[in-house]
């Protein structure tokens, strides 16, 4: 491969958090739609000792895409090696390295490393790589830099949930309740409007607008990931003022007498807004109590529904 086809980069950032904190977060995939704006979901695929295999879906330059990477870790050294597996187009191959230098006690500096072809050496196609490697580089250290001070300076602005049902029906019938939230206008009285695309199999974009218990409605958007009947996992991507970070997933596992469906949320509340929308004597506690009853609420009765459609197809 001559090196006219293959570019490398290099981005970096300082972060006020000790450098085994930091890798620990990047380390943990289960971190991510927490601490990088376009990461929607990660699942393991293989583990065994310091290598796995990831399937990541993320956005990239506003479009939603899928990928896998394998990955090594090195605890000793603070780094992490990837390389994607198979690339979507138009990126022909990409891999990097994270890379986690102590400053002092306090303080690291974190440089990510990428290097990558396109598919066919297209100039056009080189040029949107170029675009969307840098700007989510940018966009994962900034943010990756906000999420790690927050989270080592706050802990009760984060919090997770979930509200479950049990149904005498299959759990096939109520993932497709909550994958086809196309119909969800006409199936949930919470819900106004409806648009939902799937440019891929699996992966969808779903733009609604929910009604409130006071009549008002408020639009979200959303990207989804379904996983064969089993798991649905989204990020929530317009958020009210209230949050800084919505995820969650909703699962269904058949058992004995029918099957048990899930709804699960994270948060991370948005502090500064709280008086401004509860009034002056509400602090975070009154803004956990708030959120949760309002998501709780509408997952409560999107599963209620979900229940009642797969029990009618018994």
């Amino acid at each position: 491969m001559s090196a006219s086809e293959l570019r490398e980069v290099e981005h970096e950032i300082t972060i006020s958090a000790p450098a085994a904190a930091v890798y620990r977060l990047i380390a943990d995939v289960a971190n991510w739609p927490r601490i990088f704006p376009p990461t929607i979901y990660v699942d393991h695929l293989e583990r065994s000792g310091d290598e796995e295999l990831i399937r990541i879906w993320a956005t990239a330059n506003g479009e939603p895409k899928n990928w896998t990477s394998r990955r090594v870790l090195d605890p000793e050294g603070l780094r992490i090696t990837f390389r994607q597996q198979v690339s979507t187009p138009p990126v022909a191959s990409m891999g990097g390295t994270w890379i986690i230098e102590p400053q002092d006690a306090a303080t690291s500096r974190v440089r990510l490393l990428h290097d990558y072809t396109a598919v066919d050496d297209d100039p056009a196609s080189l040029k949107w790589i170029d675009e969307a490697v840098d700007r989510n580089s940018r966009s994962e250290l900034a943010s990756l830099k906000t999420n790690v001070e927050r989270a080592t300076a706050s802990e009760e602005l984060t919090f997770s949930f979930e509200d479950t049902v049990e149904v005498e029906g299959s759990a096939k019938d109520c993932y497709d309740f909550v994958n086809e939230a196309g119909l969800w206008s006409e199936r949930l009285p919470h819900v106004a409007t409806v648009r939902l695309t799937e440019d891929a199999p699996g992966l969808q974009t779903l733009e609604m607008d929910t009604r409130a218990k006071d009549g008002s409605t408020h639009t979200t958007k959303s990207y989804r990931v379904c996983l064969e009947g089993r798991k649905i996992a989204y990020k929530q991507t317009t958020l009210p003022a209230l949050m800084n970070l919505h995820t969650g997933y909703w699962t269904f596992t058949d058992t004995d007498t029918g099957c048990t469906a899930s709804s699960q949320h994270t948060v991370v509340l948005r502090p500064e807004n709280i008086e401004k929308i509860l009034g002056p004597e509400a602090g975070v506690a009154e803004a956990r109590e708030y959120v949760r009853s309002a998501l709780s609420t509408n997952s409560r009765a999107t599963l209620g529904h979900a229940k009642a459609y797969a029990e009618a197809r018994r």
